[in-house]
């Protein structure tokens, strides 16, 4: 087991994390989803209940002390960690108006916060393994929707962490990020929840690639950053949107 690389996913049992867990999976890696859902994490862990290479940790990643649980777990199961995958998220997407300051500072506790104390706590056995942190940016970081206040900034601050860990931590940690566009997750979420989304003719055509994006889309993109032969990649924000962030749009 402590030979086997292990990979750390926030959010993991659901989505995009769910995804990007299996991919991982698939190629080799233990995987420790820190999941604030219990009822997603436990369909996920009837999935892995025979699985060594599985642990599920209860965890809002926003609470110093869970975070500080969930690692000592993940590192008595698996000895070592060489991945930290920040894709833990939330919004509360509405007009300023109506915008709550506990809600703004929700969405910067976990999305933000989070992202900080979770790179925090894993960075020692980051530094022993010559491992890397991909954090989940987004395209809301450079571009808006009306009323995205909360959601907006927890992104744009994600992308300016991103660059600051990477300069501190290097050369030992690698540390890069992701900028999703739409990727349909419809389907890959809790069973309560997962309604595959109908998506129109207009919906794809909107990207200059032809399609709306896939969860497997992100994953590949973390197995390329994962990929030893890619080591000097550090402090870059790597978009995904189907080429929309390139789109003029004029009403």
């Amino acid at each position: 087991m402590k030979n086997i690389k292990a990979a750390v996913i926030t959010g993991g049992a659901q989505g995009i994390g769910r995804i990007v867990a299996e991919t991982l999976m698939s190629e080799g890696f233990s995987v420790s989803i820190w999941e604030s859902d219990g009822e997603a994490l436990s369909e996920e862990e009837k999935k892995y209940r025979n699985s060594e290479n599985w642990l599920g940790c209860i965890c809002n990643i926003a609470i110093e002390t869970e975070v500080k649980e969930a690692f000592d777990k993940t590192l008595l199961r698996f000895g070592r960690i060489d991945v930290l995958i920040n894709n833990a998220a939330v919004s509360a997407n509405k007009p300023i108006s109506e915008l709550s300051v506990r809600e703004f500072s929700e969405v910067i506790g976990v999305n933000l916060t989070g992202t900080f104390i979770c790179s925090k706590y894993c960075e020692p056995e980051l530094r022993k393994s010559k491992g890397m942190i991909i954090n989940f940016c987004s395209t809301r970081a450079f571009q808006s929707e009306a009323h995205t206040e909360a959601y907006s900034a927890s992104k744009g601050g994600i992308w300016s962490l991103t660059h600051a860990l990477a300069i501190s931590l290097g050369p030992d940690i690698r540390v890069n990020s992701i900028s999703p566009g739409w990727i349909d997750v419809s389907a890959v979420r809790k069973r309560s929840k997962a309604r595959q989304e109908v998506l129109s003719e207009a919906d794809h055509l909107q990207h200059p690639v032809g399609r709306v994006g896939q969860p497997g889309d992100i994953a590949r993109m973390v197995l390329f950053l994962t990929d030893p032969r890619n080591s000097f990649i550090t402090g870059q924000n790597f978009i995904i949107d189907g080429g929309m962030t390139r789109k003029m749009i004029y009403v």
